[in-house]
């Protein structure tokens, strides 16, 4: 008798993909129905994260939280951001997965899938709400800060090149400095 595949249902994948054993360092997400599983960030990529980290954490208007890593439930699937930044004790109480309402901004810094951070996680976090989104895509060497969600994606956005500075909005309020990114 042949082989006969079954598409899983989209609560079958949900399942499926919180049931899932990742080895130690991988992060797996849930990307528009489809498990994407990373291999630990490598140092250009931690680098990034920390020089993102020092300056909302030295410079910001308020004072926040910052999560990095934090699983987030989005009407497009489960996603891990490089970095949550949400009000201070905001995930105090949450599991491991959270709702994303709350949350003021999430960053991603490329890596092997730039794709899904430039569009599927894009989308994910507008539809979830979250104001802003900030992108250090390493391989175009740019960063960009989307803006004001509506229909399920960003309606607006800047860009700049690694090296030249980029304002943040309130909360933040501050001039974020990329050089190092260069």
């Amino acid at each position: 008798m042949p082989a006969v595949e079954h598409p899983l249902g989209e609560d079958s994948v949900l399942q499926a993909f919180l049931e899932l054993d990742t080895p130690l360092g991988f992060k797996a997400e849930l990307i528009e129905g489809e498990i994407v599983v990373t291999p630990p960030p490598d140092g250009a990529h931690e680098t990034a994260f920390s020089l993102l980290t020092r300056q909302f954490m030295r410079k910001a208007e308020a004072e926040l939280d910052i999560s990095g890593n934090k699983g987030l439930i989005t009407p497009k699937g489960r996603f891990i951001p490089d970095g949550t930044l949400s009000p201070v004790g905001h995930f105090e109480h949450a599991d491991s997965w959270a709702p994303a309402e709350g949350v003021l901004l999430v960053f991603e810094i490329t890596s092997t899938n730039p794709h899904k951070d430039r569009e599927p996680k894009r989308r994910g976090y507008a539809a979830a709400g979250i104001p802003c989104y900030l992108l250090l895509d390493r391989t175009a060497g740019k960063v960009t800060l989307f803006t004001d969600p509506e229909n399920g994606d960003y309606t607006a956005h800047t860009q700049t090149d690694f090296g030249k500075p980029i304002d943040l909005p309130a909360p933040f309020s501050f001039t974020l400095d990329t050089a190092p990114l260069r």
